[in-house]
């Protein structure tokens, strides 16, 4: 995967995703909860991430994969039912293509979210190990 820095559908940088008042009914949620956990599993990400250049057929991505058939069938499956990919059929082959090209805006938001999440970790460390070496040169 790795495309975090990528700028999709021109991104020039991290967008801040507008407030919305919030009006969502529990059925409204239960739909977004639903949308998440589909993409909570890594493999969606990683089909996601293959036909972000493009339609591409079952046999394309179960190499790429490296992964069978009936798992990679499986989870396009559950993306083409959530309107997130299109599926057309030629000959004995079914080609997928991303619908909802919105998801790799979400997609470079959580990226940019994680990123900031690391860099401040690591600064919040660099500090700590500054003060460490300040406290052991106090004690020699």
């Amino acid at each position: 995967m790795g495309r975090c820095n990528d700028k999709p559908n021109g991104i020039e940088s991290c967008m801040p995703l507008t407030r919305t008042v919030r009006t969502a009914s529990s059925e409204v949620e239960q739909q977004v909860a639903e949308y998440f956990s589909l993409l909570s599993e890594p493999m969606r990400l990683h089909l996601l991430d293959l036909l972000r250049d493009g339609e591409k057929c079952v046999q394309e991505l179960v190499a790429a994969t490296h992964t069978s058939q009936a798992n990679v069938s499986k989870h396009l499956k559950l993306l083409w039912q959530a309107g997130i990919l299109t599926r057309r059929s030629a000959g004995t082959s079914a080609y997928y293509r991303v619908e909802d090209e919105e998801i790799y805006r979400l997609w470079q938001f959580a990226c940019c979210r994680i990123a900031a999440r690391v860099e401040r970790q690591a600064r919040q460390l660099r500090v700590f190990r500054e003060k460490q070496q300040g406290v052991i040169a106090l004690q020699k």
